[in-house]
């Protein structure tokens, strides 16, 4: 039982409250440490990040060789063909004649009639059972052979609708099928076009009228640079370039070429050595951003004290410089920097118009001279891919490699010290260095708080005996009086 002043007069309660925040200024030390220490590890976290997708732009837009092989190609007839590169590094460039354009097979059903003899609406035909459509039915099969395409055969209840039908041979077979309420009749055609013919068999396929042999589908028919050839389809690759037919004329020549589409591999080393510099200047601003040891993590107790505005701008300042000065990010922009320095097979990035800043202030970003970059871009751009994505092979010496790929191999490295340090988001305390910090600052704050309350409970106990011993000092002290008083 805790008794509060009634016989001293003091606020006992303020009392311990003053002298339990004494006592809670260990804890509170621990509290902020700890805080900084989640800030710190949010921090580092958040520039793993960015080395990822730092690390994939590098393979996506400067190894793999997709954006070094971007073509303009130049048609003589736009209007009968469509040529576009897809995978080729080599040029490409020749004639072209179309004799015949490829054709599905086609199969069109005889009209659908109610009993009234009129043609159904398609609301009405989707939502007609089987059953209703034709009750004398018993074979309720579709079997359906298309060009390309394996046999299928299909099996219907009763209780199905013609909807249901329609949707199971699109989905199903190589067949597309769909209903014309003009005409009144189901009109199907091949998948795929090409040489080749449908045909359509069992009862609900003679019930709906639509049982038969198609018209024969047929290939594209072309000469390629003096090559009569085929094919099944309009749309085609020949040596990673994709061609489209579009109209057929046997007597008319069409002429076509390729060239390297400069400005898109320009505008594709433009954006590395932008995301490069931004990477830069980001890093380097966490590595020297101020620490401001005088504002310090705000306890519950403070805030309540405080306006959002101004809780804002003091864990604004509390937050900054918990990277200032790490190594490992240090490390990470030097070993950048000194790679980009080097050199592939005796050439540089400055032979090609890529060169590190003089400025000091720059912290290494790369400057371009433009016109350099295109020329060397136009005059040979399998050499500008090379010089960043060559592979030298597992056992080359890293700096044997092309430019991004040392780069990629550096920032991965440093994303793996990073992570053992900082962890990953889902990975437990105990397997990452600061994890482990953490847990020990929540065990000592753990092992404070037991502290503290067995603190509380004795100051509690001393008040409440004082407490206790003045009234008994005061009810003596009022028999003594009453004791002199009656005597008199």
């Amino acid at each position: 039982m805790r008794i509060s002043g009634l016989a001293t007069g003091m606020d006992t309660e303020q009392i311990i409250k003053d002298m339990m925040n004494a006592h809670r200024i260990p804890i509170n030390k621990i509290t902020q440490k700890k805080q900084q220490l989640e800030w710190q590890l949010d921090d580092y976290r958040a520039v793993n990040r960015q080395l990822f997708d730092f690390s994939q732009n590098i393979f996506n837009n400067m190894i793999l060789s997709k954006n070094f092989n971007q073509k303009n190609v130049s048609v003589s007839a736009p209007d009968y063909v469509d040529i576009k590169n897809v995978s080729s590094s080599n040029e490409f460039s020749g004639t072209l004649t179309i004799e015949q354009l490829a054709k599905n097979a086609t199969l069109q059903g005889g009209t659908i009639q109610n009993k009234q003899n009129e043609k159904y609406t398609l609301e009405e035909l989707q939502a007609l059972k089987i059953s209703e459509f034709s009750s004398d039915l018993k074979d309720f099969t579709i079997t359906v052979e298309a060009p390309g395409k394996d046999k299928a055969s299909l099996t219907f209840t009763a209780d199905d609708t013609i909807g249901t039908v329609l949707k199971r041979i699109n989905e199903e077979t190589g067949v597309n099928a769909f209903y014309d309420e003009f005409t009144g009749t189901i009109a199907m055609s091949a998948k795929n076009s090409g040489t080749g013919q449908m045909q359509i068999t069992g009862g609900l396929a003679q019930a709906l009228n639509i049982n038969g042999i198609s018209e024969n589908g047929q290939n594209a028919k072309f000469t390629f640079n003096g090559l009569e050839t085929q094919r099944t389809s309009n749309t085609f690759q020949i040596n990673g370039f994709e061609v489209t037919l579009k109209q057929a004329d046997k007597t008319k020549q069409i002429n076509f070429s390729s060239s390297p589409d400069t400005e898109k591999i320009f505008e594709n080393v433009i954006k590395f050595i932008d995301d490069y510099n931004k990477l830069v200047e980001d890093l380097n601003k966490q590595i020297r951003e101020p620490k401001h040891r005088s504002f310090q993590p705000l306890s519950d107790e403070q805030k309540k004290e405080m306006k959002e505005k101004e809780i804002e701008l003091w864990e604004e300042k509390a937050k900054s410089g918990t990277l200032r000065n790490d190594s490992n990010i240090s490390s990470l922009l030097t070993q950048m920097r000194t790679a980009l320095s080097g050199s592939i097979d005796k050439q540089s990035l400055s032979s090609i118009g890529i060169s590190t800043s003089k400025n000091y202030l720059d912290h290494g970003k790369l400057i371009i001279d433009e016109d350099k970059l295109k020329q060397a871009i136009s005059e040979d751009p399998g050499n500008v891919h090379k010089l960043f994505s060559f592979d030298a092979g597992k056992d080359a010496n890293k700096t044997e490699h092309g430019f991004a790929r040392q780069l990629r191999t550096i920032v991965d490295d440093a994303q793996k010290t990073i992570a053992k340090r900082a962890g990953k988001v889902g990975d437990v305390n105990d397997t990452f260095t600061l994890g482990k910090n953490l847990n020990d600052m929540n065990k000592q704050i753990e092992r404070f708080e037991d502290r503290l309350r067995m603190t509380e409970d004795r100051l509690w106990k001393q008040f409440t005996a004082m407490e206790r011993a003045i009234q008994r000092s005061n009810m003596q002290s009022a028999s003594l009086m009453n004791a002199f008083g009656g005597g008199m």
